[in-house]
């Protein structure tokens, strides 16, 4: 079982107020955005309501990228058959409606439902579905127009979340929650995410499948730990992230399929190894030998004992025998004893396809795996707004 950042002991039961139904997060709208943030977010760990205006979902015209994604939304609704009918609410008000939600359910899905109103209420949100039923969150993901919610806030303009083209001039893509292949190498910082001055509150693209789980995610970051979005931690939401395969940097040629691709979506969305930028699109290249040149100055940035290393070894190829001297100095471990442990791993863990030798220049996969299993620089390296490192 998968180690999410949401755990939990037992589940509460959900109260139900007259006519409130109670969650921790809710997500609004009709398309593929709205669809992946109310997974996410359910699949983090906490209690989910999706209100959409159509009919029950089906997975036709769907692109096959997406398709496993609806299969999986669709298996998980059939088999509990807990989507929430709401009942006609009746004019006697002396005898509501009462409406059940099961409680062991994290997700519960309001289909072909407008929305009168939406506003504050505390720090969270209420949202009126008419006089007599309202839903009250902690937490709001709109993925459809916000007219109403604009009104709400007395502003004259919201804008969705925006995803920017990878670029290493900047740090920013430090900070990636989300990336998108299909339009080339971009990528969408957390702190695009995140609206300035308004609390608990994410707005994206309704069309936005890739954007729509990092909004899952720090939505019930901040519904979970009982705290603001503007305080999301965003270490643990990366982590969540690529705990469910969803890819932090745009790499075109690594798939999620890929044996290593975790080891080097960390290493990538570090900088350590770059991506070759070419034609608006990023590559990894994973299979070239990695440079001294191309690996020096990241390792220092992020290592202070590095520089020490780096000075002594000028100019030296970036073999499997220096990789361990290098990677065995600055982590304190025992040279002889990582080169034993490499040996085991190499093919039977690391699946790599070479063969064990220490002369042997490295790949920038084979770099990339070894630096991610005994450094840990995105484990253990922090970066602030701007994804410059924090040491």
């Amino acid at each position: 079982m998968k180690r999410l950042f949401f755990v939990f002991a037992c589940l509460i039961p959900l109260v139900m107020q007259a006519q409130t139904l109670k969650t921790d997060v809710l997500v609004i709208g009709n398309g593929d955005a709205a669809y992946s943030a109310a997974f996410q977010s359910f699949k983090s760990g906490v209690k989910t309501i999706l209100l959409t205006q159509k009919e029950q979902l089906t997975v036709e015209n769907k692109p096959q990228r997406l398709l496993s994604f609806y299969q999986s939304f669709l298996k998980r609704e059939t088999e509990n058959a807990k989507s929430l009918n709401l009942p006609k609410p009746k004019k006697d008000r002396k005898n509501p409606p009462k409406i059940a939600v099961d409680s062991t359910l994290l997700l519960n899905v309001i289909n072909n439902s407008s929305y009168n109103e939406i506003k504050r209420s505390g720090s969270g949100w209420e949202l009126k579905l008419n006089k007599d039923v309202s839903i009250r969150a902690k937490v709001l993901v709109m993925a459809d127009a916000p007219d109403k919610l604009i009104a709400a806030l007395k502003i004259s303009t919201l804008n969705p979340a925006k995803l920017g083209h990878l670029n290493y001039a900047e740090n920013i893509y430090r900070t990636s929650v989300a990336s998108n292949t299909a339009t080339g190498a971009d990528f969408l910082s957390l702190y695009n995410l995140l609206i300035p001055d308004q609390e608990n509150l994410i707005y994206i693209s309704p069309d936005s499948f890739e954007t729509g789980p990092a909004a899952g995610a720090t939505a019930a970051y901040a519904a979970f730990f009982d705290t603001k979005t503007s305080l999301a931690n965003l270490k643990r939401i990366q982590g969540e992230l690529l705990s469910y395969k969803h890819a932090l940097m745009p790499f075109e040629d690594i798939s999620p399929v890929d044996s290593n691709w975790l080891a080097i979506q960390k290493v990538g969305i570090t900088g350590i190894i770059k991506a070759e930028l070419k034609q608006g699109k990023a590559f990894f290249n994973p299979e070239k030998e990695v440079s001294y040149d191309e690996i020096k100055q990241p390792i220092k940035d992020y290592y202070y004992k590095a520089q020490i290393w780096f000075d002594d070894h000028q100019n030296v190829p970036i073999n499997l025998e220096n990789t361990v001297a290098m990677v065995s100095y600055v982590g304190n471990k025992s040279a002889d004893a990582t080169k034993t442990e490499l040996q085991k791993k190499w093919n039977k863990s690391y699946k790599f396809w070479s063969t064990y030798d220490l002369k042997k220049v490295l790949t920038r996969r084979e770099f990339a795996v070894i630096i991610n299993d005994y450094l840990k620089p995105f484990d253990d390296v922090n970066v602030d707004k701007t994804g410059r490192i924090i040491r």
